[in-house]
């Protein structure tokens, strides 16, 4: 797909992925998604969710599911 240009995103997601750390350390997996390329999205959170959502570099929301 050389030369295609990717904007920012327009619309909901096709697929929203949960993902969960493997070890349960989620602050260590935000700051390594974050220095993978990943954003924190406010998609209308209040804090008390059990997840953290972030989005990737095209802007696609996914979420880090918090083991309880």
């Amino acid at each position: 797909m050389s030369g295609v240009q990717i904007g920012p995103k327009t619309g909901k997601n096709r697929n929203h992925p949960d993902l969960i750390a493997a070890d349960g350390d989620i602050e260590t997996e935000v700051a390594r998604l974050l220095a993978l390329g990943a954003t924190r999205a406010d998609v209308g959170q209040n804090g008390d969710e059990g997840f953290t959502v972030l989005a990737g570099p095209e802007g696609n929301e996914f979420c880090l599911l918090h083991r309880r």
